[in-house]
């Protein structure tokens, strides 16, 4: 039986090397550049009705362009509770919101990592200086940006020493 795991195992890992890399979606980019100061991280509440931080907020100043970090629809570009929002839906069911960032795009355009979506604006509430509130949802569920940016490589180990 261990020689069969072990064989499968090695078949697996020969499989894994030599299979070509996914292209199903540009990965995901920084949405300021150059590579922000996170001034405050994701600390999500411990249910969902509960206060909490939904996201990132990136150091960032006035004015400065803000890109969708993924490939995928702007699907809002408007002021929610007189803050300006940008939203953008992921074709892996991710959906990230950037504020406060005054639009240049309207809702249904198309985007592709990189793009530029709209200007920093200032008034982020609990930043000293111009930042920008980045968050990343699945459906109801909050996650943290952050982990759209980890590139943890895979790496092989034997089974045995």
């Amino acid at each position: 039986m261990r020689f069969l795991v072990t064989c499968l195992c090695v078949e697996l890992a020969v499989a894994i090397l030599l299979a070509p890399p996914a292209r199903a979606q540009t990965p995901f980019v920084w949405p300021l550049e150059p590579r922000p100061l996170v001034v405050r991280s994701f600390d999500p509440p411990e249910h969902e009705w509960l206060p909490g931080h939904r996201g990132v907020d990136l150091a960032g100043r006035e004015g400065q362009g803000i890109r969708t970090a993924g490939d995928g629809v702007v699907v809002f570009a408007g002021i929610v509770a007189t803050k300006p929002v940008v939203s953008v839906d992921h074709p892996n069911g991710l959906r990230t919101t950037y504020e406060p960032v005054v639009g240049s795009v309207a809702p249904g355009s198309r985007v592709r990592a990189g793009d530029l979506i709209g200007t920093l604006a200032p008034g982020h509430t609990g930043c000293a200086t111009p930042c920008l509130h980045w968050g990343v949802r699945r459906d109801r569920t909050y996650l943290d940006p952050l982990a759209l940016m980890r590139t943890t490589p895979v790496r092989l180990k034997p089974l045995t020493p």
